[in-house]
């Protein structure tokens, strides 16, 4: 959720404000059939529909006036904006115009008869709480105008607003306003964006989601009506990254940028805008993977969404070099998820991204030797030793130094082949940039340890194991169990066995290769070979 949520005494509701003296003079509704000056370029409603208007004025053979509308959804049409041979606007898509009766469309309401709709008070409600038996004969018109007055956030999503209204009413009736909901409103250019803005001087936060706005001329002149805006929500608008870039400079303070399912496919580098920029979400976009790079240079960026913008790699702009990068040199969040990344260069990349602490990819194509989803996520927690969170789970020290250990041995016969405690190869570091750093955290891996590439099968995944009951009179017992058993269905096994309850039990494992040492087998929900289990290993079983 982008905004807050309206305070409980911002959304009550009993009857319309139109008749109010306070607002006489500021309401701008233009009602079916009545064309506002200059309806050209305006955005509509009909039907439930929106669209823009192209064209005013006779279709032939037909008497009287017609609208020439582009919808937003073009399935909604039936034509390009021509009939009977004679073009009379141009639509975008072959099926995106019609031509109505204006009698048919609304051209929407002003900012302030929208929040005089949304935003009603019960005025015997007012009177008990706040006004004085005394002073009960306060015009209705001052209750309102102070009540108004209050409202911190404004939720018009979905209620047909098309302009600010009269010079300065914003400002004199609802001057607190720091969090602003316009979305899916009749606003059809920046410049009436900026009418209803400049008037909020607290304004922080505003979302403009399913708008058509054209752009201005001069994004310059209008950073005063966006002076303190951190945040801002331009999803499913339409909108090309370029647009956004062009439109950048109004918006001198912002820090988070949503610009979600617009069809963005290439990315331009920002230069000299969104430079304060620290969270920016591009999902659901079609991006050209070679032009992420483009965004590595903003200077504060610590959050980036790419899930579901169809990805398979990408590449930092000086990747080639051995240990370091200038690129995104404040990131601490990436979420790759849902994209179909198959190379593990991207991930040996994201190594050089020392603030990178939180990586999201989940549904991706990487793929491990055993093809097993746990080995990847071991992998990429052993490849990238800065991180603290992996697809929204923290990684656990036992899980680190499982996923190393294992990633040691893994790779051992690969490095041992390719020079060893020498100097390994430079094709070996480029697949493997941290391996050294882990040997010499743990040493090199014993011959008889390292894991040999082995076809995937169900009889390589078999595990003997011995379960030990340290604080109990049990004979140990002997059992072959696959490497992707949950720990889980290990107590559930230990339950028909023992008939002690789940929830008592506590397992810890040890393996004659680091003898002495206990680890615990403390989530439910991993395997056996999550943790590192193999053959000849024994689980410790106690219970309370």
């Amino acid at each position: 959720m982008l905004l807050p949520t309206a305070n409980v005494h911002e959304k009550k509701t009993l009857r319309s404000l139109r008749r109010d003296p306070l607002f006489s003079g500021s309401i701008m509704a233009t009602g079916r059939g009545e064309l506002p000056v200059e309806p050209v370029g305006r955005s509509v409603s009909c039907g439930g529909d929106r669209a823009t208007v192209r064209y005013v004025g006779p279709v032939e053979p037909f008497e009287g006036l017609w609208l020439g509308l582009e919808w937003d959804n073009p399935e909604r049409g039936k034509h390009d904006g021509s009939h009977k041979g004679r073009r009379y606007f141009t639509s975008r898509n072959p099926t995106g115009g019609s031509f109505v009766r204006p009698v048919k469309v609304s051209f929407g309401v002003d900012f302030l008869t929208a929040v005089s709709q949304t935003y009603e008070f019960n005025m015997e409600d007012v009177l008990k709480e706040e006004i004085p038996i005394s002073s009960k004969k306060l015009e209705w018109s001052d209750v309102q105008e102070r009540r108004f007055a209050t409202l911190s956030s404004v939720l018009l999503n979905h209620c047909e607003v098309n302009g600010a209204g009269e010079a300065g009413e914003i400002r004199r009736t609802t001057p607190n306003v720091k969090w602003l909901d316009l979305s899916r409103s009749l606003l059809s250019k920046w410049e009436d964006v900026a009418a209803i803005t400049e008037q909020l001087e607290q304004l922080r936060g505003l979302e403009l989601c399913d708008n058509r706005l054209s752009l201005t001329s001069d994004p310059w002149a209008h950073q005063q009506a966006f002076r303190s805006l951190k945040v801002l929500a331009l999803n499913s608008c339409s909108i090309t990254w370029l647009e956004i870039l062009e439109c950048a400079p109004m918006w001198p303070q912002l820090e988070e940028l949503s610009v979600e399912n617009n069809n963005i496919t290439e990315l331009q580098r920002p230069e000299g805008v969104l430079q304060m920029l620290k969270i920016l979400r591009l999902s659901c976009n079609p991006l050209k993977q070679e032009t992420v790079c483009r965004l590595s240079s903003l200077p504060r960026l610590e959050q980036l969404n790419l899930s579901e913008t169809g990805l398979s790699s990408f590449q930092l702009e000086d990747a080639d070099q051995a240990s370091c990068t200038a690129a995104f040199p404040s990131l601490k969040r990436l979420n790759l998820d849902h994209n179909s990344i198959s190379e593990w260069r991207l991930i040996n990349d994201l190594t050089k991204l020392p603030d990178l602490v939180k990586l999201s990819c989940r549904n991706n194509k990487l793929l491990s030797r055993d093809g097993n989803l746990n080995t990847v996520n071991q992998m990429i927690i052993a490849k990238l030793g800065q991180l603290l969170y992996l697809n929204n789970s923290e990684i656990n020290p036992a899980e680190r130094k499982g996923a190393e250990l294992d990633y040691i041995k893994m790779f051992g016969e690969e490095w041992l082949k390719a020079g060893g405690p020498g100097q390994p190869s430079v094709e070996f570091t480029l697949q493997h940039p941290t391996y050294q750093r882990l040997i010499q955290k743990y040493g090199a891996a014993d011959e008889g340890e390292l894991k040999k590439p082995e076809p995937f099968a169900l009889k390589n995944q078999l595990l003997k194991i011995t379960f030990v009951f340290p604080e109990a009179e049990q004979k140990p017992i002997e059992k072959k169990l696959p490497a992707s058993m949950v720990i889980q269905k290990v107590k559930g096994l230990l339950y028909r066995l023992l008939k002690v309850p789940v929830s008592d039990l506590r397992l810890t494992y040890t393996s004659p290769k680091m003898s002495g040492t206990e680890f615990d087998l403390d989530s439910d929900l991993k395997t056996l070979q999550f943790y590192s289990i193999e053959n000849g290993d024994q689980v410790l079983v106690r219970w309370s």
